[in-house]
């Protein structure tokens, strides 16, 4: 690959997230948004026109229904190339960011393309469909070797903020081993719900009213940004007030209901039960490493000892999404919320603050820290800087194999709350993840 040829990616799914990703490529790297995909017309011209083609009319190759359409056509467009035929030069990699429950769906069907990807959270809504993007992006013998990098939008690993937490924690190991950790996550009154229905005071009266067309009015309808710039404010309120009222009945078919997000959904007459008070408590044992003759327990249980973790996610906060805990450890104490760190010494009795950068932009610097280090390890591939793993590691600083982990962890977690039980991690692992993936290859062997 030549040192000066940008990296092109494609947007699947032009909605509020895959526009902070477009925006993160233009702003951050030196890789350019190149094709977009989504099945409404108008955020695919709005994604496009803003980061694509601009006042031209897109190229072949750059526009698409959907994933599909762009996967029927990467295939033709490789078929043309092993030809010698001229065709566009493609996309080196892709972003994910439609509808939680069709990452599946799209990850495995693109995986024999062998592009680097990035899914936007949560990989998958089961475990099953976890396991079955894991199988789907291994090496099959004599069919598939890949070679790409895998990340997943889990943003806020790359804030300045949680950068620096993990290394005060993990790298400087300031506080010592760590004993306990309490976190909170207040996701705000409001905030949940505008992600649960949409509150027509809300919009227009916290947002529309003051001038800002953007996130959340954005979502709702794209275009209201444009009215509101160029027509005015009494077109643009119009707009939002109508997509406010839409909502469905008993006699509105089903597959119409799942198709679309409804705006005018009330809160309180909604079907919808997701959990708005929850608490997951998570306990290790010792786990010494191997007995060796020349090591001591201490040594042995040097970060490996005990500890208890404590996550507690509530709606009704007046706080709006900044997390906050402590970490307790057996040299000192670590207070944090989403703008300082205060690490407290035993020994000296003494504080002191830390201030990380407060970037602009999504989760704290998130949204540009995990697009700028996906971009950085595609390039470390692409001109052979770097073996996969280690760009993999260096870059997006999780493995596969861990995104399935935590996904697991929380489906776990999900049915500790949904049975009224405490899970054993290990024998749990081993019966749904373990035993799956095992029954799966038997299958495969038996078949052939």
């Amino acid at each position: 690959m030549s040192a000066t040829r940008q990296l092109r990616l494609l947007i699947i799914g032009a909605g509020a997230r895959g526009n902070a990703y477009a925006r993160a490529v233009t702003d951050c790297t030196d890789a350019v948004v190149y094709a977009v995909a989504d099945p409404v017309q108008q955020k695919r011209d709005t994604l496009g026109k803003k980061y694509i083609w601009g006042d031209h009319l897109p190229r072949t190759g750059q526009t698409f229904d959907d994933w599909k359409e762009f996967r029927a056509y990467e295939t033709r467009r490789r078929e043309k190339k092993r030809m010698n035929e001229d065709v566009d030069p493609g996309v080196d990699g892709v972003f994910i960011c439609t509808l939680d429950d069709m990452h599946a769906e799209i990850i495995i069907g693109l995986a024999p393309l062998d592009l680097h990807l990035m899914s936007e959270k949560p990989l998958a809504t089961t475990l099953q469909d976890c396991l079955s993007i894991y199988r789907s992006l291994q090496p099959r013998h004599g069919e598939f070797s890949p070679s790409s990098i895998f990340s997943i939008g889990h943003v806020l690993h790359y804030s300045p903020h949680n950068m620096l937490l993990r290394k005060l924690l993990v790298e400087d190991c300031i506080i010592g081993d760590i004993l306990s950790i309490e976190h909170t996550e207040p996701v705000g009154w409001w905030h949940f719900s505008h992600s649960y229905v949409r509150a027509k005071k809300i919009y227009h009266e916290k947002f529309l009213a003051s001038g800002n067309a953007g996130w959340p009015v954005h979502i709702v309808d794209p275009e209201i940004e444009d009215l509101l710039k160029h027509e005015g404010m009494e077109l643009a309120a119009g707009r939002l007030r109508a997509r406010l009222v839409e909502d469905y009945n008993q006699g509105t078919p089903q597959a119409e209901v799942e198709s679309r997000p409804w705006f005018g959904r009330c809160v309180y007459e909604s079907d919808n039960d997701v959990c708005d008070d929850q608490t997951v408590t998570i306990s290790w044992d010792d786990d010494p490493l191997p007995h060796d003759k020349h090591t001591s327990m201490t040594e042995r249980l040097k970060g490996r000892g005990a500890k208890t973790a404590t996550f507690h996610m509530i709606a009704q906060t007046e706080k709006q999404c900044e997390r906050r805990g402590r970490v307790y450890g057996s040299k000192g104490e670590i207070e944090y919320d989403s703008k300082m760190i205060r690490v407290y010494d035993f020994a000296t009795s003494k504080a002191q603050v830390h201030s990380p950068h407060q970037p602009g932009g999504g989760h704290g610097g998130g949204d540009e820290g995990l697009t700028r280090e996906f971009i950085l390890a595609m390039e470390a591939m692409e001109r052979n800087r770097s073996q996969r793993e280690d760009a993999q590691r260096d870059h997006i600083g999780c493995t596969l194999e861990d995104i399935i982990r935590s996904h697991a962890m929380v489906f776990a977690a999900e049915e500790a709350r949904r049975d009224r039980k405490v899970i054993d991690w290990g024998a749990w692992w081993q019966e749904n993840v373990v035993s799956a993936m095992q029954d799966t290859q038997s299958s495969k062997e038996n078949t052939a």
